[in-house]
């Protein structure tokens, strides 16, 4: 899939944009004054997937924690800083990775001069986030809160950090609606060479946030255009880092292990195939080879439906079909289908392991 291209901008250990693979994020829900918590959060988040976690630092004793937070977790952390630019030079002095903040709110534009130095000189990039909610009046006097006065305040931000000379910029344009968010990156997109960081705010809890996320999100991922993303829930941040690299797979980006394929149920089914696919998904969720796994209803559904599947599992009245690529290799009863299945996707893991540049066991 054709990608807008972009700078390239490091946060720790991780690119975003220049041609690198789009990372997950997400943000902690721990008090960040709570040191232990959020190190503990952060390190769960990075266990579950997620490439770059956000803390709130809203106040003198969260920017005082990061030393701490810092020494005990190993992924890139972003500092989110509102209005007191002397917290974000507290989180540049305790080595924060990457600085979030709204250039507009942070105050004038020497102090907006002031940490963008500091933050060059340590080598730490900034992401300039625009929310539609908090627009500056006179962009919502001239356009509304449009995709275009969303887009203008991005670039008035942005602006400011390029007059004092700062260019290791990722840009974010969130609204909680998707057609006002997808339009505001198309804009944008045009107009900046800056890596954007895509995803619509305030989404919701699931299902309704999901569905909003992955429509967005997909919708400009496909368009080539975002290269950092975060799914916003209300809930579990690692549901986010779940949701996140759900998108990216299903959109063909990247790839994180076994996708699992299952048919919807209808008065065919001879088996429980919710049950039955929901104990596949738990048993091949640690697997980290890009294996289709199929779990089918009956002989309509598979294993011809399914006949792109590396492995799958056709279920009949008391017995199961185990095939792979479409041709059927095995005939189970149904107390023993799902482990016959889970012996021909560790075949088929391992035998995807030897190829070249794959990953050994």
């Amino acid at each position: 899939m054709p990608r807008r291209a972009t700078i390239g901008v490091r946060v720790g250990d991780v690119t975003i944009g220049g041609g690198a693979p789009v990372s997950v994020q997400s943000m902690t829900t721990a008090d960040t004054r709570d040191a232990a918590a959020t190190a503990e959060q952060v390190n769960q988040l990075a266990a579950a997937g997620c490439e770059i976690v956000r803390l709130a630092v809203p106040d003198q004793e969260a920017a005082e924690a990061l030393p701490e937070i810092l020494a005990a977790t190993s992924v890139p952390l972003v500092a989110d800083i509102h209005f007191d630019y002397r917290l974000a030079l507290m989180a540049l002095e305790a080595g924060i990775h990457k600085l979030r903040i709204n250039p507009g709110n942070i105050g004038s534009e020497a102090r907006v001069a002031e940490l963008a130095r500091a933050a060059n000189d340590r080598g730490v990039p900034i992401r300039v986030g625009v929310n539609a909610g908090s627009l500056p009046r006179r962009l919502v006097e001239a356009y509304g809160r449009t995709p275009r006065a969303m887009a203008e305040a991005a670039l008035w931000h942005v602006g400011l950090l390029e007059k004092a000379g700062f260019e290791s910029i990722v840009v974010s344009m969130k609204a909680s609606d998707v057609p006002r968010t997808v339009e505001a990156y198309r804009v944008l997109a045009q107009r900046v060479h800056y890596p954007l960081h895509v995803g619509i705010t305030e989404a919701g809890p699931p299902p309704g946030g999901l569905v909003k996320s992955a429509v967005g999100i997909g919708i400009l991922l496909s368009e080539g255009i975002g290269d950092t993303i975060r799914v916003s829930l209300t809930g579990d941040p690692i549901a986010e880092v779940q949701a996140g690299r759900e998108i990216l797979s299903a959109v063909g980006l990247r790839s994180f292990g076994p996708t699992l394929v299952a048919c919807p149920t209808c008065a065919r089914s001879r088996a429980d195939i919710e049950a039955i696919a929901e104990e596949v998904r738990a048993k091949i969720q640690h697997l980290d080879v890009p294996l289709v796994v199929a779990v089918m209803g009956c002989e309509v559904n598979g294993p011809g439906e399914a006949a792109d599947a590396d492995v799958g599992l056709a279920c009949g009245r008391g017995c199961g079909l185990v095939f792979r690529r479409g041709q059927i290799v095995k005939r189970v009863d149904s107390a023993h289908m799902v482990d016959a299945l889970m012996e021909a996707v560790y075949q088929e893991a391992a035998a995807k392991r030897v190829q070249p540049g794959s990953k050994e066991l």
